[in-house]
């Protein structure tokens, strides 16, 4: 197939993948691992369980290959979500909501620390200053959603913010995102 430094394009790896090719797996663990780990390790603070996620989204990535479609986005852009979703979902599973009553006060910190090295990841590649041009409410909604795993209507719940005010900030910061990285 391939040889481990030879790119493979996007449209190649797919048919590979749908022809059920094990190289062409490996090729995609090889190349997007860490970068789909990143995503996951963003919303899962717990290192393990975001190594438990990582591989349940490359499974479902072999198993749900059928169903990607290129008219509706990027092939990576379809591994993010299903990963992020896979790491929602861990995060509201009963086995989570569990093990975090009884977790020690170690596991706390370790926990806070590794939130603040993500942050400082998506500081290195100049998210914050970006960010620093929001509004307040704006960057607080984005900050949850995307790097806390929040949805619309849990923000709205749990912070006691109308469900219409908060769909209102998001999508007036991701604007205001837009022109800030000029993205039409």
């Amino acid at each position: 197939m391939t040889s481990p430094h030879q790119q493979i394009d996007q449209d190649q790896l797919v048919a590979q993948l749908r022809a059920k090719k094990a190289e062409a797996f490996s090729y995609l663990y090889d190349n997007y691992s860490a970068a789909i780990y990143g995503s996951i390790s963003r919303i899962v603070n717990d290192e393990d369980v975001a190594e438990e996620v990582l591989q349940d989204a490359f499974m479902k990535f072999w198993d749900k290959i059928d169903q990607y479609d290129s008219s509706k986005g990027r092939f990576f852009t379809w591994m993010v979500n299903i990963s992020r979703n896979l790491a929602i979902d861990k995060l509201r599973s009963k086995e989570m909501k569990k093990v975090g009553k009884t977790d020690n006060i170690e596991t706390y910190v370790t926990g806070i620390e590794r939130e603040k090295l993500n942050y400082l990841n998506v500081d290195g590649i100049g998210l914050k200053e970006t960010l620093t041009s929001l509004r307040n409410e704006e960057k607080f909604i984005l900050e949850m959603v995307y790097f806390k795993g929040y949805t619309q209507s849990e923000i709205s719940e749990e912070f006691d913010i109308p469900l219409g005010t908060v769909k209102t900030r998001l999508r007036m910061a991701l604007k205001n995102m837009r022109k800030v990285l000029q993205v039409e």
